[in-house]
C-alpha cells in the first residue's frame, strides 16, 4: 500500500513537474520583491509601487504572448489532443448495467480477472494482455462495456475516438499517438495499470496502401505509430490495455494489428436476442412510468434485430408521444406508436378519395390475412391504412424469432405475401394499382434468387449463375431459369388467390374495420381470426 502510494506521489510529480516549479518560482520571486522593498528608502520605495502596476501589465502581455507561443509550438500545437482520462472508481459502469450481451460479458469478465490478477500471472511467466478488440454492430454496448471492464478492474480509463488522431498533415497523428501512450504509461505507473479506448478504430486501423504517390501517407505512419507503441518498446514495465472497438468488418482492419501481441483477444458483440431484449426493456423501461399492462414479452418480440441503443431509442420516444398525449405513464399503445414512428416513418393523412381509400384497404388486407395464413415465421402486429413516407398504407409484421438463413418456405411465404395486395385488389375491382410496383419488385427479386443464386428450382438447377457473366450463358439456360423463375411466382399467384377467395368474409371484415378505424392493432386483429375460427397453425386452404 505504502508503495503504491509512493509510486502515485511519484506520477503526480512526473506529470506536473513544471506547474510545481512555476509556482515554487513565483513564491520565491514575490517573497525577494517584499524582502527588496522594505529594504529601500521611502522615496523609492513609493515610487516603485507606483511604476508596479504598468510593469504587471506589460509583464502579463509578455506573458500572454510567451504562452501562446509555448502552447502553440513547444507543447504540441496541431498534435494537441483532448483525451478524457477517468479514474476506474468513477467511471461507475458496473456489470449489472451491461446488459443485452451476456456472451461478451463472460469474456469480458475474464479480461478483468487477468487486469486483476496480473501480479499472479506474471509470476508464472505470463504476460497481461496487451490489446482487446470488440466487432460488431452500432448501438449494441461496445462503449459501455469498455467502460464496465474499466470499473470492475478499478483502473484509469482514456477514451478517444480514431477520427482524432487523423489530420491533414502529415507527422500530426503520429505525435497524438506517441502522446496519448506517454499519458497512459504515466498512469500505469500510479494505478499498477491503465486502459486506453479507442472508438472508431477502423479509422485509423484500417489495411494500409503502399504507394509510390504518397497516398494515405498520413494514416500510414500515425498507424505505424500505434502499432510500435502496442509493442511497448518504450516501457516493458507499464501495463497499458488497449481497447479498440469497430463497426466495420474485421477484415477492414490491418492485419498487423490483428496479430498475437497487439490485439490478443476478439469480443463478437451482436445484437441482443430474445431473452436479453427482455432485459433491456425491463432494464430501459425502470426509468420512466409505465402501465402494469405493458406486455414486455410482446415487445421483445416486436423488436426483432433491434439494439439496445435502438430499444433505449424507442422507450424515450414513448414518453415523448404520452407526454404530448397528456399521460401520466407509458402504455402500450406510445410504445407500440413510437416503434412504428421510428420504423416506418410519422403519420401524414393524406386526403384521398373514397375509392382509393377502399382500395388502399383491400390491398392491406390481402397482405395481412396472407401474412396470418400462410407465413410460418412473422407475426402480424398492426395494420394501417394511414400514410407513412410514399406508402398509402401498412401492414407492421415482425419474424418471432431472429433467422439468420432462410428456407424455401418462408421465401415462398414472403413473395405470396408481397402478390397478396395485388390479388385481393383485382378480386374486388377486377383492375389493380400502381401500389403493387414495390410489391411485384420485391417478389421478383426473391423468386430470381431463388432460381439463380440458391438452387431453389423445381427443375433441378443448382449453383449461383449470378457469378457467372451473363456474356458467357447460353440463351437458351437464360430463359430455362427465367422460366423457372416465373413459374414461382404463378404459383403463388394460385395459391394466394385461392386462399383469399375462401377466405373472403374475412377480408371484406378486416377491411370494414380499416375503413371505421384507420388502423388495426394485435389484439384486435387476434381477435377477429379467433371470432373466425382461424388460428397461427393454419398455413394454407385445403
Amino acid at each position: 500500500m505504502v508503495f503504491m502510494t509512493y509510486r502515485k506521489f511519484k506520477m503526480i510529480l512526473m506529470a506536473h513537474w513544471v506547474k510545481i516549479a512555476v509556482t515554487a518560482t513565483i513564491i520565491i520571486l514575490i517573497i525577494l520583491s517584499i524582502w527588496g522593498l522594505a529594504s529601500l528608502e521611502s522615496f523609492y520605495r513609493h515610487l516603485t509601487i507606483a511604476q508596479m502596476p504598468i510593469s504587471l501589465l506589460l509583464a502579463g502581455v509578455n506573458a500572454g504572448i510567451f504562452v501562446f507561443m509555448y502552447m502553440i509550438f513547444l507543447q504540441g500545437g496541431f498534435t494537441k489532443i483532448k483525451q478524457t482520462t477517468i479514474k476506474g472508481e468513477n467511471v461507475n459502469i458496473h456489470w449489472d448495467d451491461v446488459i443485452g450481451m451476456e456472451e461478451a460479458k463472460q469474456e469480458a469478465l475474464e479480461v478483468v480477472d487477468l487486469i486483476k490478477d496480473r501480479t499472479k500471472l506474471l509470476k508464472i511467466g505470463g504476460k497481461i494482455l496487451r490489446g482487446l478488440l470488440m466487432v460488431g454492430p452500432p448501438g449494441c454496448g461496445k462503449t459501455y462495456l469498455a467502460k464496465a471492464i474499466a470499473t470492475e478492474a478499478g483502473i484509469p480509463f482514456i477514451s478517444m475516438s480514431g477520427s482524432e488522431f487523423t489530420e491533414i498533415f502529415v507527422g500530426v497523428g503520429a505525435a497524438r499517438v506517441r502522446k496519448l501512450f506517454k499519458k497512459a504509461r504515466s498512469l500505469a505507473y500510479g494505478y499498477g495499470a491503465s486502459i486506453i479506448f479507442i472508438d472508431e478504430l477502423d479509422a485509423i486501423g484500417r489495411q494500409r496502401s503502399f504507394s509510390f504517390m504518397g497516398g494515405g501517407q498520413e494514416t500510414n505512419s500515425t498507424q505505424n505509430q500505434l502499432l510500435v507503441e502496442m509493442d511497448g518498446l518504450q516501457d516493458k514495465d507499464s501495463n497499458v490495455i488497449i481497447i479498440g472497438a469497430t463497426n466495420a468488418a474485421e477484415g477492414i482492419l490491418d492485419p498487423a494489428l490483428l496479430r498475437p501481441g497487439r490485439f490478443d483477444r476478439k469480443i463478437y458483440i451482436d445484437r441482443p436476442n430474445l431473452q436479453e431484449r427482455e432485459k433491456v426493456f425491463e432494464y430501459y423501461l425502470k426509468k420512466i412510468k409505465y402501465e402494469p399492462t405493458v406486455d414486455i414479452g410482446r415487445l421483445a418480440r416486436q423488436a426483432v434485430h433491434k439494439s439496445p441503443a435502438e430499444i433505449e431509442n424507442l422507450i424515450k420516444e414513448s414518453a415523448l408521444i404520452a407526454t404530448r398525449n397528456k399521460k401520466e405513464s407509458v402504455g402500450h399503445k406510445e410504445l407500440s406508436e413510437a416503434m412504428e414512428r421510428i420504423d416506418m416513418g410519422m403519420k401524414h393523412k393524406k386526403h384521398m378519395t373514397k375509392e382509393e381509400k377502399e382500395m388502399v384497404a383491400f390491398h392491406e388486407t390481402g397482405h395481412l390475412v396472407v401474412m396470418y395464413m400462410f407465413h410460418p415465421t412473422n407475426d402480424v402486429f398492426k395494420a394501417s391504412i394511414i400514410s407513412r413516407k410514399e406508402s398509402l398504407g401498412v401492414v407492421h409484421a415482425q419474424p418471432r424469432e431472429e433467422l439468420y438463413t432462410h428456407n424455401k418456405e418462408k421465401l415462398l411465404a414472403d413473395i405470396k405475401v408481397d402478390l397478396s395486395g395485388y390479388v385481393a385488389e383485382k378480386i374486388k375491382f377486377g383492375t389493380t394499382s400502381t401500389g403493387v410496383a414495390s410489391d411485384f419488385q420485391k417478389a421478383m427479386q426473391i423468386a430470381h434468387n431463388m432460381v439463380w443464386m440458391v438452387g431453389m428450382s423445381d427443375a433441378g438447377y443448382v449453383g449461383d449463375y449470378t457469378v457467372i457473366p451473363k456474356s458467357q450463358l447460353s440463351e437458351s439456360l437464360k430463359e430455362k431459369l427465367n422460366s423457372e423463375t416465373d413459374k414461382i411466382i404463378q404459383s403463388c399467384l394460385k395459391e394466394v388467390e385461392a386462399l383469399l377467395k375462401k377466405e373472403w368474409p374475412i377480408v371484406e371484415r378486416f377491411v370494414k374495420e380499416l375503413l371505421e378505424k384507420d388502423e388495426l392493432e394485435y389484439d384486435e386483429i387476434e381477435a377477429i381470426f379467433r371470432e373466425y375460427g382461424k388460428g397461427h397453425n393454419f398455413k394454407k386452404p385445403e
